[in-house]
């Protein structure tokens, strides 16, 4: 697989990573750990350099599972991991305080066994906490040799500005992808002004842009999509026009919805690294197919032109969790 810089960071990553999460948390029960093992070192085998975790997710038993996973090639992977909730479980609420900081950082490294993490993020701004005194605290960690890069998630163009002024954003992580193109308003703008480089998580849709989910589709009780307005009934009922769109385009291809929709994301900037979770080998198969989807200027101006007809219903996030965003 062909490789990325993140910015002007110098951190080069597989063109597309992993994100981790899901075999964890947020999309119904865990994994079995093994399956999960096998799945991670399978995506290493196809190229994968990329790996995307945080205390959040489980918590804690994401990164013990990819610290088991990654350990027999540890130095030939670039593991991202977060810090940015008390106790490490979002239902607490943030806190991103220096000293919850660091105890993040040591508590990651023994999980992931390792001696440093290449790609620190903040999981959300935690507006109680001066954006200075954030990334001023990781740039001691990063003089330390403890974290090599900063990272920010979901964060609003001040913060990354103000963050990026102490220390520079290597990356920056939030949702994006042909079903939520919000970041190309302002964010994108200000990433290539500052030389950062940008990892979309979701690239896929929470999987609606798979074409595997439909209306009738029901989630375990345990799965996050439940909550979530886009993932209505009605809602995804609206929203197929956006996956036949895709369908279309995969034919045409000899690809799937899937693989479009990355092939898409890769195509916008060089600096963009899209993170697609998966549980399921075949579909980590297939996602990482979508890295050699070549999309020629008329394809894209052509699914411009036809997503430009469709709109998206549904609000991305439940008004607590869109809260947290955009700071």
């Amino acid at each position: 697989m062909e490789k990325r810089k993140l910015g002007n960071s110098g951190l080069e990553v597989s063109a597309l990573g992993l994100g981790c999460m899901g075999l964890s948390y947020g999309y119904g029960p865990a994994a079995d750990k093994q399956d999960a093992i096998k799945l991670i070192r399978r995506a290493f085998e196809l190229g994968v350099t990329f790996f995307d975790s945080a205390e959040a997710y489980g918590p804690f038993e994401n990164e013990e599972l990819l610290g088991e996973a990654l350990a027999p090639f540890r130095d030939e992977v670039v593991i991202a991991t977060k810090f940015g909730f008390k106790e490490g479980k979002p239902a607490l609420g943030q806190d991103s305080s220096p000293a919850r900081i660091r105890i993040v950082a040591e508590e990651a490294l023994k999980r992931l066994k390792t001696d440093r993490i290449d790609l620190f993020y903040q999981h959300r701004v935690d507006t109680a906490v001066p954006m200075e005194d954030v990334a001023g605290t990781v740039k001691d960690l990063i003089a330390e040799g403890k974290v090599k890069h900063f990272g920010m998630s979901e964060a609003g163009e001040q913060s990354i500005r103000k963050a990026h002024a102490v220390q520079p954003v290597a990356a920056l992580q939030s949702e994006y992808s042909l079903w939520w193109r919000e970041p190309e308003k302002e964010i994108m703008p200000t990433l290539e002004e500052l030389g950062i480089g940008f990892v979309p998580f979701s690239p896929l849709g929470k999987g609606f842009l798979t074409g595997a989910i439909n209306e009738n589709t029901t989630f375990d009780k345990t799965d996050f999509r439940n909550i979530v307005p886009r993932f209505t009934p009605e809602a995804r009922k609206a929203n197929q026009a956006l996956v036949e769109l895709l369908g279309k385009i995969a034919q045409e291809k000899q690809a799937t919805p899937a693989q479009i929709a990355l092939a898409w994301l890769l195509a916008q900037k060089p600096w963009i690294v899209p993170i697609p979770g998966t549980t399921r080998l075949h579909r980590l198969e297939e996602n990482l197919g979508g890295a050699a989807v070549e999309l020629t200027a008329n394809d894209l101006a052509n699914i411009e032109a036809a997503t430009a007809q469709i709109t998206i219903e549904g609000a991305r996030y439940p008004a607590s969790l869109q809260d947290r965003v955009g700071k």
